[in-house]
């Protein structure tokens, strides 16, 4: 190889390219072209799966429990954060239909209608 086709070093291609990926989002920051929306009421808690338990089959999970815990609100299942517990949400199955807390009695009163967040009257 010729010292005229060995320009440029990996080095210097690998360099180049961090930096001009860092100055694209500092310069899109700058500009105000990167949205970072302060609105919790459209931002999902976390994404969550259900696991089948059955009696003689025993199931894996972490030993460490996650930061999250669960509540009752208007009879169904909430699930928020211990750090900030105004951050909670709604758990919803696939349909986006709430989850209840308990399963509700044939004598029971029904359960109250959540209003949905962002509706205009």
């Amino acid at each position: 190889m010729s010292q005229n086709e060995a320009r440029y070093t990996v080095r210097s291609l690998i360099v180049t390219a961090i930096v001009t990926a860092v100055a694209t989002v500092v310069m899109l920051e700058a500009s105000g072209k990167i949205d970072h929306s302060d609105n919790k009421d459209h931002v999902p808690v976390g994404d969550f799966q259900a696991i089948h338990v059955t009696p003689d089959e025993p199931f894996r999970m972490s030993p460490k429990a996650s930061e999250l815990h669960a509540a009752c609100e208007n009879g169904f299942l909430a699930i928020a954060a211990d750090v900030d517990p105004s951050f909670r949400g709604i758990l919803v199955d696939y349909k986006n239909r709430g989850v209840r807390c308990s399963r509700p009695t044939p004598t029971a009163p029904p359960v109250p209608e959540v209003e949905e967040s962002g509706s205009n009257g």
